[in-house]
């Protein structure tokens, strides 16, 4: 059944694009809540059901995260996870640096999943042992082994109810900085390919969500990076459907930069 999954997530991921594509530069974002940070679309909503309704359609035993709409349990060791636009500010804004990403988890760990970046025409997939392509040819993280000689990507947000979060966050970011060539951020999962194809050496966030993270991580580890929470800790999918709200963290990097990247995070206090 494996060798299905990759197929089936590249046809729904082209699907989806196209929708992102037509709508795009015609939409404008609501923040949802009181959290300015987090931005909400009609196309998120097409996109998400579009998805869901596919997923459910083949595979009706299945569990299926999606952002905006939820979970469904039916009692799986398979979980869908659905982000339908990752960087929806970024969309809403007429900017062209956001994604699609469609992931799969079995029994926790990620098995197949891709990356859309549809104003770019790009297709990121992978599945577990068949390593990772773009637009079917194969793609590799870097081969730099200096952090100093590498772009590194920061994905940061705001916390307005919690400001010294947001200073400490800062303050660490400066010491990254001067360690590495130059700092890129589209706080989205573009800087995610960037890093599989070997443009960035690595990126980290540590403000995310599951679906943030599910599809890139089996793309990215299939590229040959190392995929691990901010402190170099590995990632934890165990019980999906009772994390939609908890907070993920990232650093992925190719492994001999993830290393130092690591000394420079534990150099300053959790």
């Amino acid at each position: 059944m494996l060798v299905t999954y990759r197929a089936f997530i590249e046809q729904l991921l082209i699907e989806a694009s196209s929708v992102a594509r037509e709508n795009f530069g015609k939409v404008t974002g609501t923040s949802k809540g009181d959290d300015n940070n987090q931005v909400l679309t009609e196309t998120d909503l097409a996109i998400g059901a579009y998805l869901v309704s596919q997923i459910r359609g083949r595979f009706p035993e299945h569990n299926v995260i999606d952002e905006e709409m939820g979970a469904i349990d039916n009692g799986s060791i398979y979980t869908w996870v659905v982000d339908p636009v990752d960087g929806t500010s970024n969309f809403a804004s007429g900017l062209a640096e956001y994604a699609i990403l469609l992931g799969l988890l079995k029994d926790g760990e990620p098995i197949a999943g891709g990356i859309a970046l549809p104003n770019f025409d790009k297709l990121y997939l992978a599945e577990r042992g068949k390593g990772a392509t773009c637009n079917g040819r194969p793609v590799r993280i870097t081969a730099e082994s200096r952090l100093l000689s590498t772009l590194v990507a920061y994905g940061i947000d705001g916390h307005q109810e919690d400001p010294d979060r947001t200073h400490a966050e800062a303050a660490m970011l400066g010491d990254l900085i001067l360690a590495i060539r130059n700092l890129r951020s589209s706080n989205s999962a573009y800087d995610f390919a960037m890093v599989a194809q070997g443009s960035y050496g690595a990126y980290l966030n540590q403000t995310s969500k599951i679906w943030d993270n599910v599809a890139p991580q089996i793309v990215l580890e299939e590229a040959g990076a190392m995929y691990t929470d901010f402190f170099g800790r590995p990632m934890d999918y165990s019980r999906p459907l009772e994390r939609l709200e908890q907070n993920f963290t990232c650093c992925v990097a190719a492994p001999q930069l993830h290393s130092q990247l690591q000394t420079i995070i534990h150099a300053v206090p959790e």
